[in-house]
């Protein structure tokens, strides 16, 4: 006598996450279906999820209760270590690999911020791609050849590649369906400007060099400094006239430092 019931040992597949880091955004994108051996249990499943106040992505293929374990593990290391994406993932990943309960969970994680994009396992493996593109899941091989393509011969921006190369995987992978959820997170042009000023500064670059540092042009600043230069010789022109050739050359080439 024999009965058919499904295969307890059948696994949730999670399918396909792709991240993308692309100029200062990165982006992560996961289809949203889900199955149980030849069936499929659901299309529209989340396995993106934004953490420490929206500043770092993470998305899971594998299995769905022990991704969500890894995540809560994982925002734990990220305010330990104050939002430090790669020290949380180093963490996390020991943690994973030498604790008794953890090291049974079967799932893989991608995490990123926009200066990092990593893909985590319980191996222990910390790895960070070549080329700013990593995919994780049953579609994983078609969505990062699109994704590659997409880099090399587009100048598409990074929430644009994960959207396009993960319809493409859609069309190849049994696993994997169009039902996307993508985030991104981006550096801000002020940050970016922010930390310009504050390397000029440790530099201590001149005053052109440290406009252009934060977005400006030389000729912008050569400008400026003539008219101030002038202003400062004028007043000094009145009690010392032995010296007009050196501050006219001074004001020509613009080398006063802040």
């Amino acid at each position: 006598m024999s009965s058919h019931h499904p295969d307890v040992r059948a696994r949730l597949r999670a399918t396909t996450i792709l991240g993308v880091k692309r100029g200062n955004e990165v982006a992560l994108a996961g289809d949203g279906q889900v199955t149980l051996g030849d069936v499929v249990l659901k299309h529209g499943a989340r396995k993106i999820r934004t953490l420490y106040d929206g500043q770092v992505l993470a998305g899971f293929a594998g299995a769905v209760a022990d991704a969500l374990t890894l995540f809560g593990k994982f925002e734990t290391q990220l305010k330990a270590w104050d939002g430090n994406l790669r020290r949380a993932s180093v963490e996390l990943t020991k943690e994973w690999r030498t604790d008794r309960y953890l090291r049974r969970l079967e799932a893989q994680l991608i995490v990123a911020d926009p200066e990092s994009l990593l893909v985590l396992s319980g191996e222990g493996d910390v790895i960070e791609p070549d080329d700013g593109i990593v995919a994780i899941g049953s579609g994983a091989p078609y969505a990062t050849a699109a994704a590659k393509a997409l880099i090399a011969h587009t100048d598409l921006d990074a929430r644009a590649i994960v959207e396009s190369a993960m319809a493409i995987a859609a069309n190849l992978c049994i696993y994997t369906n169009d039902h996307f959820s993508v985030e991104t997170v981006r550096l801000d042009a002020e940050d970016v400007t922010l930390e310009g000023d504050a390397l000029a500064d440790e530099r201590e670059l001149p005053l052109g060099e440290v406009v252009a540092a934060s977005g400006g042009t030389l000729a912008d600043s050569a400008a400026d400094n003539d008219e101030d230069d002038e202003e400062d010789d004028e007043d000094e022109a009145v009690g010392k006239n032995d010296a007009p050739d050196e501050a006219e050359d001074d004001l020509e080439d613009g080398s006063a430092r802040w």
